[in-house]
């Protein structure tokens, strides 16, 4: 690793001045919110459909993932369980790793959530296993932390490896939406194109900064997110036979979509045209895995 380092700084003695102020920015931007509190909940559709599981809410606490980097002060993690019967765990005694194509999220479609246009898209990163136990954890924080934070910085492209496979729209009025971990190859939009709320933008995977397949979703100011701040959001949902909109808490399934009869509640939709907002807004309504921190879904 010295070498390396080394044989990048040859010749040019700005590029380790460079990066140590990279490094040092990312670290206050990790901890301080960028811009304070106020704005009120952008009223969304849900990206996925059927029954998931949040971890990592901000229901539950801001910010959700315990840090505000990469505009992720209100971010959320899905995780798909669509049988009623399993109680999904975050960590397992056995396997120590298993294929992303064995558990359930893993393919399963997002959905624009409103209309916007697509400003940035990545999906040639591979699906790793998962790191849902004690020693592939241990694996996963170091690979995050020393591998692709490190790299991200190096390469001055903000979350590119702890997104992994993303997509990011522009809905409008200074709010962009970051989805992350998508399957690799499954992003089926292009850098500039408009897209219609319902649209599908990819699938889950398990790419990046992850410990199982599960979609990352938040909302941010501006389209960079090494200088983005977070933006609340909320959908429509069922959870215990009751349709609500807000933001599910962690570790509470619930239902979205065609399956619930919840899509977008009456009049709500950001429209990236005119960025405005319509609907009733409201905060979490009820007190899901990991970019940066956080418990992992795993």
């Amino acid at each position: 690793m010295a070498l390396t380092f080394g044989l990048l700084f040859q010749g040019n003695e700005t590029l380790p001045l460079a990066g140590i102020a990279v490094i040092v920015l990312g670290l206050v931007l990790s901890f301080a919110p960028i811009r304070g509190p106020g704005r009120e909940p952008v009223v969304l559709r849900s990206p996925v459909h059927g029954r998931w599981v949040p971890v990592n809410s901000p229901a539950d606490k801001v910010p959700s993932h315990g840090t505000h980097e990469l505009g992720q002060t209100y971010a959320i993690d899905l995780v798909h369980v669509p049988d009623p019967a399993v109680e999904w765990t975050a960590l397992r005694r056995r396997p120590i790793a298993a294929r992303p194509e064995t558990f359930p999220a893993f393919g399963q479609p997002i959905m624009a959530p409103a209309d916007g246009v697509v400003v940035r898209v990545g999906g040639r990163q591979r699906d790793h296993w998962s790191r849902n136990s004690w020693p592939a954890l241990v694996y996963l924080l170091i690979e995050g932390m020393l591998f692709r934070q490190l790299l991200s910085f190096l390469t001055l492209s903000a979350g590119r490896f702890i997104l992994g496979n993303h997509v990011v729209l522009d809905l409008g009025d200074g709010v962009y939406a970051v989805f992350a971990h998508l399957r690799r190859g499954s992003p089926r939009v292009a850098k500039g194109q408009r897209v219609r709320a319902g649209d599908v933008l990819g699938e889950v995977g398990n790419s990046g900064n992850s410990s199982e397949p599960h979609l990352h979703f938040h909302l941010m100011d501006a389209r960079s997110d090494l200088v983005a701040a977070g933006v609340p959001f909320a959908f429509a949902y069922e959870s215990d036979g009751e349709v609500r909109t807000g933001v599910p808490g962690g570790g509470r399934p619930f239902v979205a979509g065609p399956e619930a009869g919840a899509g977008a509640p009456d009049g709500a939709s950001h429209d990236a045209s005119t960025g405005s907002s319509t609907g009733s807004s409201t905060g979490s309504s009820t007190g899901a895995a990991d970019v940066a921190g956080g418990r992992p879904a795993r």
